[in-house]
């Protein structure tokens, strides 16, 4: 018998439910490795698997598919619960558990307010957020702290009382300004060049948005043997709620570097207000809360690695993991196309910059009047306007026609098989698998210097300083001129991958770090030592 992938939407804290949408299903049992044992392992991913594509998808996909002795349940924190699947389940997925951050949800007032434990560690939180961040390992531990004490208290309260008060009530209101004022906040913000004074509507909506991040405390820990969060932010809740409740181990993987797309964010508006300062800090406080509550933190790059150190994080608990494929998926490029071709894959994203790719090519054009750009990958619902931007720059540019967006495609290796030179200019990065992939197929890289992506290209290809649109259309130009240096870069950029980025390589690495993560013991006998072990945020 066969029982089917079941999806539960974490509406409440009731048993799940089953999805019609997914049609696979699961073995009763999953084959034991090697040493005889198989694991039950939790996967958190937020707005990605399996409901979108993209590079975090298809590393979770990998990891399922290349552990088939271990069952995988998967959270998947999204916009509504409505996102239609993207991907196909693998045997060994027991349950992906949908859990929406922004649907409208039934919040019964269990009691007439939220308890006075969690009130004071509110106010104790509110108090650690308001003093302006700095260097100092002493204040990122009490912050890290004061904020776990506030999640533990929010989890175990959940069932009984109604915890949102605690954040958007007048009094949870009161709390923040009265919290503000105390430490001199408007003249922090002044200071600061941002903000100023703390207006209600500027704490309401800083308190809504942290109790919106905070959901995943008041949802049914997950019982598992081990919990892997594919990113940093509020899949790491999620983790934190099965650590408490039965001692499951945390492994965290940070697909980009979340503080820090944070703070470019930040940068993005104008004159940020008070309430998007408060925000800032709520998401440092998570960041290094969480780099102290994981057991491994296994970062995609030496650079995610410095973030991490950067936020308090033990270096000895800290094991990079680089993304790997498999290099028979993606073989050798067999000749070129007829006219001087740039190509792009990825999702249609601001993180990805393609203005400066856009305006980088219409500087190639004047060089090399045949070239073509052709841009591929997937415009997300919320990132339509964006999209939208790009086209109105390729129009304005007078680069319609030859610069061009083709959507997803079927088979990535057509898409980098179509190009010369793949380019990739992104403000942010973790490790990107479209580079990976292209360089496995033997194709030069223009990529601009950002997160793990210098690791990645090594000799395989041109790197150049992010924003810079001049500097990426000179590669392009030099690269697109000079066919003898495509074929270096190519050969060995093929190599780089063949040496370091297998998928081989990859799973085993993660299949060691689950051994040494989950002892070799009975699972209740797991379970009762984790709750003793966790008693204590």
């Amino acid at each position: 018998m066969t029982s089917p992938v079941r999806v539960d939407r974490g509406q409440d804290r009731g048993d799940p439910g089953i999805d019609p949408r997914y049609a696979a299903s699961v073995p009763g049992d999953p084959v034991a490795d090697d040493a005889g044992r198989s694991l039950r392992v939790l996967l958190v991913a937020e707005g990605t698997y399996p409901y979108h594509t993209g590079g975090v998808s298809l590393w979770c996909d990998q990891i399922i598919r290349g552990m088939p002795q271990n069952s995988f349940t998967v959270v998947a924190l999204t916009v509504d619960g409505t996102e239609p699947s993207a991907w196909p389940a693998p045997d060994n997925l027991a349950r992906v558990v949908n859990l929406p951050m922004w649907a409208v949800l039934p919040w019964p007032a269990r009691s007439p307010g939220p308890p006075r434990s969690l009130v004071e560690a509110h106010e104790n939180f509110l108090r650690a957020l308001m003093r302006p961040p700095r260097p100092d390992p002493d204040q990122d531990r009490q912050l890290a702290e004061t904020f776990l004490i506030m999640a533990r208290t929010i989890f175990d309260h959940a069932e009984t009382d109604d915890v949102r008060a605690a954040f958007i009530s007048n009094q949870g209101l009161d709390r923040m300004m009265r919290a503000w004022r105390e430490a001199g906040g408007d003249d922090q913000a002044d200071a600061a060049g941002q903000g100023g004074t703390l207006t209600l509507y500027d704490a309401f909506t800083a308190a809504d948005l942290m109790e919106h991040a905070l959901r995943p405390l008041t949802r049914p820990p997950i019982d598992a043997d081990v919990c892997h969060l594919a990113m940093c932010g509020p899949c790491v809740l999620v983790g934190l709620t099965s650590k408490w409740a039965y001692g499951t181990p945390l492994v965290m993987s940070e697909h980009g570097v979340y503080l820090r797309e944070r703070y470019m964010e930040s940068l993005r508006e104008p004159h940020p207000s008070a309430g998007q300062l408060l925000m800032l800090r709520f998401c440092r406080a998570l960041t290094v809360a969480a780099y102290q509550a994981v057991d491994v933190l296994a970062p995609h790059s030496q650079y995610n690695r410095r973030w991490q150190l950067y936020g308090g994080a033990d270096p000895a608990r800290i094991r990079t993991m680089y993304n790997g494929i498999n290099p028979a998926d993606y073989p050798l490029a067999q000749g070129e196309p007829d006219v001087p071709t740039i190509v792009f894959i990825g999702r249609i994203d601001p993180l990805k910059d393609l203005h400066t790719l856009i305006r980088a090519f219409a500087l190639v054009r004047r060089e090399v009047p045949e070239a073509r750009l052709r841009m591929f990958g997937p415009v997300p619902r919320e990132n339509k306007t964006y999209h939208a931007s790009c086209v109105a720059l390729v129009e304005e540019l007078g680069l319609t026609g030859a610069a061009v967006f083709e959507g997803r495609v079927p088979r990535q290796v057509d898409a980098y098989q179509a190009g010369h030179l793949t380019a990739l200019t992104s403000t942010s990065e973790g490790f990107p698998y479209t580079v990976v992939e292209s360089m496995s197929m033997g194709r030069p890289q223009v990529c601009t210097n950002v997160g793990g992506v210098s690791e990645a290209v090594g000799e395989g290809g041109i790197l150049v300083p992010p924003g810079d649109h001049s500097a990426v259309a000179e590669a392009c130009v030099r690269l697109l001129r000079d066919p003898g240096l495509r074929q270096r870069l190519g050969a060995a950029a093929r190599a780089r991958v063949l040496e370091k980025f297998t998928l081989s390589q990859w799973n085993d690495g993660y299949r060691r770090m689950y051994d040494d993560l989950v002892p070799d013991q009975p699972s209740d006998t797991r379970r009762i030592a984790g709750r003793e072990r966790a008693a204590i945020p």
